[in-house]
């Protein structure tokens, strides 16, 4: 059984709160889960996080695969780097091609001007 850790949304309409839960892969998103291990309410500002952090490294040590929104919050939460054992590290990720584009051309700008003005 290929168990994620995920969120099932709950609440009324436009006010959304999720409910963090280990649940068989193949199940629908607000489908059948194993364990609830904890809420997050990110209408409240700031979001509200609450999981019980050694029950998601349980399932994380156990071989669950954590939907990359529920890595995130585990992250905020702690739950994360108890489980890797080594301290957070910022987060990189993928830059769009247009803005590698974009910054390789102005880096090139000012190596230009610089050029032109030992010519003289």
């Amino acid at each position: 059984m290929a168990v994620k850790l995920r969120l099932v949304r709950t609440g009324k309409k436009k006010q959304p709160t999720y409910r963090l839960v280990a649940a068989d892969s193949r199940f629908p998103r607000n489908g059948r889960f194993i364990e609830i291990l904890g809420t997050y309410e990110p209408r409240h500002d700031p979001s509200r996080i609450n999981i019980d952090n050694e029950r998601a490294v349980h399932w994380l040590r156990h071989g669950a695969q954590p939907t990359e929104t529920v890595e995130k919050i585990l992250r905020i939460s702690g739950a994360w780097e108890e489980f890797t054992g080594k301290p957070l590290e910022p987060v990189v990720y993928p830059e769009k091609k247009k803005a590698v584009e974009e910054a390789a051309e102005e880096e090139a700008e000012p190596e230009a001007a610089e050029d032109s003005k030992e010519e003289e």
